[in-house]
């Protein structure tokens, strides 16, 4: 997977938005509220990655174990691309 052109992680009134600039993002018209944790996986998830590269990145970050971890990351990364700011 990766990121698509034209999305960036912005801090809007103390809160994680990614948020789409550029002409690749004309359509988008969103803000997608992150929390701590998902913020930290979008800033790390640089060039191709998987569910599984951001799940160990989150187990060496946070005290969470592998299960957990792997299917938090599998989630985000389905709601990432659902919501079009990645692709396969």
């Amino acid at each position: 997977m990766k990121k698509k052109k034209g999305f960036v992680l912005r801090e809007v009134c103390g809160e994680k938005v990614i948020v789409g600039e550029g002409l690749e993002a004309v359509d988008f018209g969103k803000l997608i509220s992150l929390n701590e944790t998902a913020a930290w996986l979008w800033e790390q998830a640089e060039g191709d990655f998987t569910a599984k590269t951001l799940c160990s990145l989150l187990c060496k970050e946070y005290e969470v174990d592998p299960a957990t971890a792997m299917a938090d990351t599998e989630a985000i990364t389905r709601e990432w691309l659902h919501l079009g700011i990645i692709e396969a």
